[in-house]
């Protein structure tokens, strides 16, 4: 069936603006589904946890099929593995009432991912479904769920200032237009939160937010609470919840990195927000356990690190003079720990961290930002050599603090016998204050390194000699 023949606009004039537009992205949509291959079905002979196995089917690796199930419905499900001569598959839904013998049918073609400027605003789940009460997406355009690499020579540098609107990860972790650094985290120290922080700050011209596999309260509540009415007006959330089977998570990961890339290729500059990229590794880790690959470090089989990167490398800079994505991950650390293994992996990958510790958090110090375990790669090629001065001198006299905290908070301290020491007592309620921020308060990066000279100018004193 050819399906390149679309509807003339020309053949219908009474339609109303809002048919019209509708019919017009339906004609895009056809052209682009272009003849539609005629693929035979199979039959389902077993399940196996989470595996279906099916029979007759000729298909790829990655593929996806419908399944029928009782009350005539249909099961989405993608091709996950091989077994002999049966086909692996894994449900993207409820798989109540499926039976043996159920056809399984394969679905032509890849998926394309409805985009362009319509979506702003919007929330959308894994199968690219409208969340919202905004009634059906009617988008201009499609993309593909896998874009084309970018060979990295063709990369712009990262080169320009990014504002987030965050003052210490303005002046202290300063981030790069195309960067991509990580949030690090146990739960309920404060990620969300500044994430909802930079959505609303930073000055991007699209944010892309994907909520995977986080609690479906949060969703509502990053949306109302935490994101705004003033970020959602630039942003496309893709919501799935931890409900949702691991096919789903895994695809909302991608489809909000595939729309940031959509964006970036059309000239505008990005921010994507991934709450969490932990949940998206769970994921992979449930789907290639339950395919049959082994375990390996902490039960995380080897194509998970293979997949992580994969997602990651597509943010970053376009090519010279065109768009950009700058990306946030959120990563989980399980009891804190910062050699979790998943933590461990992006931390090497990524362009910077940012690790909230919850012994701040506790403190009621937010953004909860642990000074000693954070970095921005990317910095020095950002700002100039003083401006590292001051940002090394405030780490060094945060970090004496930290180390005699206990002997000061006895009254072990006596002043005098270290001057280091001494400055850092004396600077901490004004460090303490300058890296303390509302959710609500912004500032921004102008404002940043200005309150930064005016905390550190009675402090600079000499600083490493590598500076």
């Amino acid at each position: 069936m050819d399906h390149s023949e679309g509807v003339s606009a020309d053949a219908v004039p009474m339609c109303s603006a809002p048919a019209l537009t509708r019919m017009r992205a339906l004609q895009r949509r056809l052209e682009a589904a272009g003849p539609l291959p005629l693929l035979p079905s199979g039959s389902l002979v077993r399940v196996r946890g989470l595996i279906l196995e099916a029979h007759g089917l000729d298909v790829s690796l990655g593929a996806r099929c419908l399944v029928a199930a009782e009350g005539h419905r249909r099961v989405a499900a993608e091709v996950v593995g091989f077994n002999g001569d049966l086909v692996q598959l894994m449900a993207a839904g409820d798989m109540q009432g499926l039976a043996p013998g159920a056809r399984v049918r394969p679905i032509p073609g890849d998926l394309r991912i409805p985009a362009g400027p319509e979506l702003y605003g919007r929330v959308i789940d894994g199968s690219c479904k409208p969340l919202d009460d905004r009634g059906p997406l009617e988008t201009m355009d499609l993309t593909t769920l896998s874009g084309p690499p970018i060979n990295p020579l063709e990369r712009a540098l990262v080169r320009q200032p990014l504002d987030v609107g965050v003052r210490a990860i303005n002046a202290l972790f300063t981030v790069g237009r195309g960067a991509r650094m990580g949030l690090f985290a146990g739960s309920g120290v404060g990620k969300s939160v500044l994430m909802g922080m930079m959505a609303r700050n930073t000055n991007a011209d699209v944010i892309v937010v994907g909520l995977i596999g986080e609690r479906g309260r949060e969703v509502k509540e990053f949306i109302e609470d935490i994101l705004g009415e003033e970020g959602r007006r630039r942003a496309v959330v893709v919501a799935v919840p931890a409900d949702a089977p691991a096919l789903a998570r895994i695809r909302g990961a991608r489809i909000a990195t595939a729309l940031a890339e959509y964006y970036r290729d059309r000239g505008q500059h990005v921010l994507l927000l991934m709450d969490s990229l932990t949940r998206y590794a769970l994921a992979l880790r449930e789907v290639a356990l339950a395919a049959g690959e082994p375990p390996a470090a902490r039960g995380f089989p080897p194509s998970v690190f293979a997949k992580l990167p994969a997602l990651v490398e597509r943010a970053g800079n376009g090519r010279d003079g065109g768009g950009s994505v700058t990306a946030f991950y959120t990563i989980l650390m399980e009891g804190d720990d910062q050699q979790d293994p998943i933590a461990d992996n992006t931390r090497a990958i990524l362009d910077g961290h940012v690790v909230l510790s919850r012994r701040l958090a506790e403190q009621g110090h937010f953004p909860a930002i642990d000074l000693q375990s954070s970095i921005s790669r990317v910095m020095p090629s950002l700002v100039e050599q003083e401006e590292l001065r001051r940002v090394y001198r405030l780490k060094e006299l945060q970090s004496r603090y930290a180390s005699q905290q206990d002997l000061i908070a006895v009254g072990a301290y006596t002043p005098g016998a270290d001057p280091t020491l001494d400055m850092a007592v004396q600077a901490h309620p004004a460090i303490r204050a300058f890296l303390c921020q509302g959710m609500r308060e912004s500032f921004d990066l102008a404002a940043s390194r200005a309150a930064l000279t005016q905390l550190m100018g009675p402090y600079l004193g000499s600083v490493a000699a590598a500076i």
